[in-house]
């Protein structure tokens, strides 16, 4: 799953989630601007995608999403209980 529909824009974007545990996941980010990943850990709900996600800074550029940041669904929807 990859959260963000524009590249090129300064946002970080979830490039690889490397460990999920019912709604908690662990994923390497990677920042669409300059391309420095990091580790991180995540929550597939629709806060996370909508709010977190577009608020992180990048650590190397210290960039965040743009305005017109448009995130992807989550991998279950919200009334599914996992």
């Amino acid at each position: 799953m990859i959260v963000g529909l524009r590249a090129g824009k300064e946002k970080m974007k979830i490039k690889q989630i490397t460990n999920q545990n019912r709604r908690d996941f662990t994923a390497t980010y990677e920042c669409e601007h300059c391309g420095a990943t990091e580790t991180g850990y995540g929550y597939d709900d629709d806060n996370f995608h909508r709010n977190v996600i577009p608020a992180m800074k990048c650590k190397e550029c210290g960039k965040t999403a743009a305005e017109d940041y448009r995130p992807m669904g989550t991998k279950y929807a919200a009334h599914e209980v996992i």
